[in-house]
């Protein structure tokens, strides 16, 4: 049996705006969830759910929908 993972990436955060774009190790924040929902057995599907364009372009590139 294979799971969905949605990942919720907001665009705004009234304490670190952008958060999920800024860098940490070289890579994006999200870059890290993304990276284990996919190399996770169980999961057949990773989607993020963002209201950012760049965020979502991003996502797109890391390998989820």
């Amino acid at each position: 049996m294979f799971y969905l993972a949605i990942i919720p990436a907001r665009g705004g955060s009234k304490r670190i705006p952008r958060k999920n774009l800024a860098p940490l190790g070289g890579k994006p924040l999200i870059a890290y969830t993304i990276d284990a929902a996919i190399s996770s057995k169980r999961v057949g599907r990773t989607i993020v759910s963002t209201d950012d364009k760049e965020i979502a372009a991003v996502a797109k590139s890391l390998g989820a929908d």
